[in-house]
């Protein structure tokens, strides 16, 4: 890999996938997705554009965001370097397309994808160029065949790079999307890599792209099996209750929000997945018995859902 290394196809491909999800997700709330082109001016830390495309108030997604972003920087800042000091205060050049979307349906999951590149250019040395992504499903009200769906999708979508992969990402993801502070998982989990090189270029940008193309079919039959299920005041004030969660983990450890706020980038994209209406209670729990405690005992625990029902 040469330092003249050229990503017009990663570019290429992040802006069809964007589209293509958009597409869906239309077509599934009825209401058009707003569209916010935006370029960076010179002499900002970050140089590069990016296209937010977001959703407010839809008929079922309250609120949500798909963004593609492709930005260069003087500086790798730290949350990029983590695993790779050496690679600190290297210029560099990041991009990627993240979406978070929150149904308004308690029944229907909120979910989270990503799929990005990362290249660092140390002076007169090679470039440096790594590979992130994955998605994983947060649940309010559990349901054993959503939780099945959607790793099979991404099980399969791995397959065909290795019988490791799945197995790896899935774990890697169920100890990323992990409260410390409060000893419990943000949901149930699906596949998370990062720092990902091992296939080479091309082959480590085709497994990206497998998992990028692989979220709509992974997503999408959830939403249309739960978007008309009754609900009431008291599935809202849980959803709200959980959704803080969702918040807690991506201020305090998502590297995504880290990067993007650390590197000088767009506050109104990066804060994008934040949720419409959220609760917090003081040292509150279920009651037992109840279908809300049922997502902490049955759900909010690593389990093998690829392989469910258990033979």
């Amino acid at each position: 890999m040469t330092a003249t290394l050229d990503t017009t196809p990663v570019r290429q491909y992040l802006l069809g996938l964007q589209d293509r999800i958009i597409s869906a997700l239309e077509e599934e709330d009825g209401q058009p997705f707003l569209r916010d082109a935006w370029t960076r001016a010179p002499g900002e830390r970050l140089q590069g554009d990016g296209v937010s495309r977001l959703v407010e108030e839809g008929h079922v997604f309250e609120r949500g965001g798909c963004n593609f972003s492709h930005v260069t920087g003087s500086a790798m800042p730290p949350s990029a370097t983590q695993h790779r000091p050496e690679l600190a205060g290297a210029p560099f050049e990041a991009m990627g397309v993240s979406l978070v979307m929150h149904p308004r349906n308690p029944y229907v999951p909120t979910v989270h994808m990503n799929v990005r590149m990362f290249a660092a250019r140390p002076q007169g040395r090679e470039a440096v160029v790594w590979f992130g992504g994955g998605m994983d499903l947060t649940p309010y009200y559990g349901q054993e065949e959503d939780a099945a769906h959607f790793h099979r999708t991404c099980q399969a979508a791995l397959q065909p790079f290795g019988e490791d992969k799945y197995p790896r990402f899935k774990q890697w993801c169920d100890e990323y999307f992990f409260l410390k502070h409060r000893g419990e998982p943000r949901g149930i989990g699906g596949v998370f890599f990062d720092d990902f090189s091992d296939l080479g270029f091309e082959g480590s940008f085709a497994m990206m792209r497998a998992v990028g193309d692989a979220f709509i079919e992974a997503y999408r039959p959830i939403v249309q099996r739960r978007r008309a299920q009754p609900f009431g005041e008291r599935e809202r004030d849980f959803q709200a209750y959980r959704r803080g969660r969702y918040v807690e983990f991506n201020l305090v450890f998502d590297r995504g929000t880290l990067f993007g706020l650390q590197s000088g980038g767009r506050t109104e994209s990066i804060l994008m997945s934040m949720p419409p209406i959220v609760k917090w209670r003081y040292d509150w729990k279920p009651e037992a018995g109840t279908p809300e405690a049922r997502l902490y005992s049955d759900f909010l625990r690593p389990r093998d859902w690829a392989g469910w029902p258990a033979a």
